[in-house]
């Protein structure tokens, strides 16, 4: 069993309100998404692991074989790192919570993009995914368990 944290703080939606089908449809995975608060803040790890994956706006942490992805934002792939501030390097070691990725969700949101954080367990067929958690979190907080 592995529990997955909240990378960011802010209100958890579900992947049915990320404004992308992708994720919406749980085509990546299965999971959840945050809207997240609107002020500077950082993207911590959702469990402890090596980063498997690292762009500014998305980053994936493997251990155990299970990984799970954060993407900060949708389309914002766009923005070339704009706005982003790296705080590991892919292939580190980290540990559940630990700082990944710096950024501002107001900022993607003035640039009219969606800052909403799809949190999704990678390769997860015929794995139980408990049920988020609803409501609030804070980065850190226990978001939904991977059995």
């Amino acid at each position: 069993m592995t529990t997955v944290l909240a990378p960011v703080a802010g209100e958890v939606v579900g992947l049915n309100a990320v404004p992308d089908p992708v994720f919406a449809q749980a085509i990546v995975g299965p999971g959840t998404a945050i809207e997240p608060a609107r002020e500077p803040g950082v993207a911590v790890a959702p469990i402890g692991g090596t980063i498997a994956k690292l762009h500014p706006h998305a980053f994936v942490v493997a251990d155990n074989g299970r990984a799970v992805l954060v993407h900060l934002g949708i389309d914002t792939v766009k923005r070339r790192g704009d706005g982003f501030e790296l705080l590991v390097s892919e292939g580190d070691e980290v540990a559940a919570g630990q700082p990944v990725i710096r950024w501002n969700p107001a900022q993607i949101e003035a640039d009219g993009q969606s800052p909403v954080v799809p949190v999704v367990a990678l390769d997860a067929e015929g794995d139980v995914i408990s049920t988020a958690v609803s409501g609030a979190v804070a980065a850190g907080d226990p978001l939904f368990r991977w059995a």
